[in-house]
């Protein structure tokens, strides 16, 4: 990777080929003056230490003054360029200290007010998010309905057959146990293997028998009672932080809790995990959630066109504003990073 170079490198640079170039120009001048002047009072040796010394005062007052204004440059260009990173990560309440009315500071103020209008459009993404989960209230009992034939989709679809599957092949097996224990000992293997993928459909599948919505309790109840249910009946050992916000609103609540619904279900079907690790906290106006487990992991550039679930994830997290990040790496586990702004506004209208 080619090394960058500072700005403070460029400014001395220009200075000292400026020093260079001004003693040779009062160095050709001189030499004009011994060859033109009839009486000169200077000669050869004079005109080359006088342009030794103007050079010696060049470099240095050059130099200070590079020196000097590289400092300030870099200073604001540095200020522009941990601004930008801080809204590339979702910050907009950030600004950009304005010195000077000149070309840096006209970019500052544009930065500012890109700033401004970022925030304006998360609290116009966020104010469509608690309309629409105003108008999902009033259709619940629609949603319920098709959410109970989605299920019985699943069920029929894939634990059922997995089940049928199960007791054909317990059949063929007792039948094939008197006359070859080896290849029934391979069909037992391939029933556990069976009963456990049907195990983890059914787990995934209670995840979504729960209310569409949060019925009233805060985002945290809702989840430490989601992760409690879990524990009582599956293996996995949880370590969770969930901390009480408030001023969430209800939009907000109900796509993180949904997307935390999402996240455990593809665990439960696909992660083959043991343990899982939930951190929800707010702090500075962002509230900041993180989901891992320690499973079998995944290619993301290769499953993620293909999983309907994270795509689910990824836009109710957009829907409200946040910026959703997922790391994945086969047999080392997969983790998702979200952050929410947690804006004024927000806080008025709950």
């Amino acid at each position: 990777m080619k090394k960058l170079k500072s700005i403070r490198f460029w400014f001395i640079q220009t200075f000292v080929m400026m020093a260079f170039i001004s003693t040779l120009i009062i160095f050709v001048g001189l030499q004009i003056y011994l060859v033109v002047s009839d009486s000169a009072i200077l000669d050869i040796r004079m005109t080359l230490w006088l342009s030794l010394f103007a050079l010696v005062v060049f470099l240095l007052v050059g130099g200070y003054f590079g020196i000097k204004g590289s400092y300030l440059i870099k200073g604001r260009l540095t200020d522009i360029h941990l601004f930008v990173s801080t809204l590339r990560s979702g910050n907009t309440t950030d600004k950009i200290p304005i010195y000077e009315k000149d070309e840096i500071g006209l970019v500052s103020e544009e930065l500012n007010l890109l700033a401004d209008y970022i925030q304006e459009q998360k609290q116009s993404m966020q104010r469509l998010a608690d309309k629409k989960t105003s108008l999902a209230q009033s259709a619940h009992a629609a949603a319920v309905m098709e959410e109970r034939q989605r299920l019985a989709r699943d069920l029929h679809d894939v634990v059922s057959q997995q089940l049928f599957a199960l007791g054909m092949m317990s059949s063929a097996t007792l039948r094939l146990f008197e006359l070859d224990r080896e290849k029934a000992k391979e069909q037992l293997e391939e029933i556990n293997r069976i009963a456990a993928n049907a195990q983890g459909e059914m787990r995934a599948l209670l995840l979504h028998l729960r209310p569409i919505q949060l019925s009233n309790e805060r985002l945290s109840d809702g989840i430490i009672k989601l992760l409690q249910e879990l524990k009582g009946k599956t293996n996995l050992h949880f370590q969770a932080s969930i901390d009480d916000i408030e001023n969430i609103s209800k939009a907000t609540e109900e796509h993180l809790f949904r997307i935390i619904q999402e996240a455990l279900s593809n665990i439960l079907r696909h992660a083959e995990a043991k343990k899982i690790k939930i951190t929800l906290t707010e702090k500075e106006n962002t509230i900041y959630l993180f989901i891992a487990d320690d499973g079998k992991g995944f290619n993301p550039s290769v499953e993620r066109i293909a999983s309907y679930g994270l795509k689910t994830m990824r836009e109710r997290c957009e829907e409200v504003g946040g910026v959703f990040n997922i790391r994945s790496k086969e047999k080392e586990g997969t983790y998702i990073d979200i952050r929410v702004p947690l804006t004024r506004e927000s806080m008025k209208n709950d």
